[in-house]
């Protein structure tokens, strides 16, 4: 139980304490919500770029196994370089959250013999590219998943201090100030009638 005075000005202060409590703890219960539902959607993304990266891959490994061996076997060479050159993001924000938003890559391409190189090697850039991207995206849904999960914890951290420990502590607080001088008052009256009697026997 926390130390207070057992005061007037102490009840009115500890009740404009329990109003601000009360007032901002739905804002905070709802922006828990928010996080939590925007956390399922980030999840749901993760999902689906990783299905899409996994079914990208086995489409990639299905069909350029057909050509690889025969055509790297006479060029002498592997596919040609491709290389990210920039990651493009700008800046999110959700329920107070900052986070990144994926908008895209630049790649660079290292430049081949299109007469030598075989015709697979084209389309083989293009789904590595493909595969790049959805790596790139991934890796800024998973920041902002784990910005996100921060921000929760502090959300549910200081609901959970509202909840269960500020409001109680304010209302008991408030009930003990209110029973102190509730008491005070009935002892003044008592006190009161007491002098008046002796006062009236004495005059007698």
């Amino acid at each position: 139980m926390s130390k207070i005075k057992l005061t007037k000005n102490e009840l009115k202060h500890q009740k404009d304490a329990l109003k601000m409590y009360e007032r901002y703890l739905p804002t905070l219960q709802l922006k828990k919500q928010q996080l939590q539902v925007e956390m399922c959607g980030i999840e749901s993304r993760l999902e689906a770029l990783l299905a899409a990266k996994e079914s990208l891959e086995k489409d990639f490994t299905a069909w350029i196994a057909v050509f690889s061996e025969e055509d790297k076997a006479r060029t002498g060479e592997g596919l040609p370089i491709l290389r990210v050159t920039a990651l493009r993001t700008a800046e999110g924000n959700i329920a107070g959250a900052h986070i990144p938003i994926f908008e895209g890559a630049d790649f660079e391409f290292l430049d081949y013999d299109y007469f030598s190189t075989p015709l697979w090697v084209d389309r083989a850039l293009k789904l590595m590219q493909s595969t790049l991207l959805i790596d790139l995206e991934r890796s800024v849904v998973s920041e902002q998943l784990r910005l996100l999960g921060l921000e929760l914890r502090t959300t549910t951290q200081r609901v959970n201090l509202f909840e269960k420990v500020k409001i109680p502590e304010t209302q008991a607080d408030i009930k003990r100030i209110r029973i102190y001088l509730g008491d005070q008052q009935t002892a003044q009256v008592v006190r009161g009638k007491i002098a008046k009697r002796k006062v009236e026997e004495s005059t007698r």
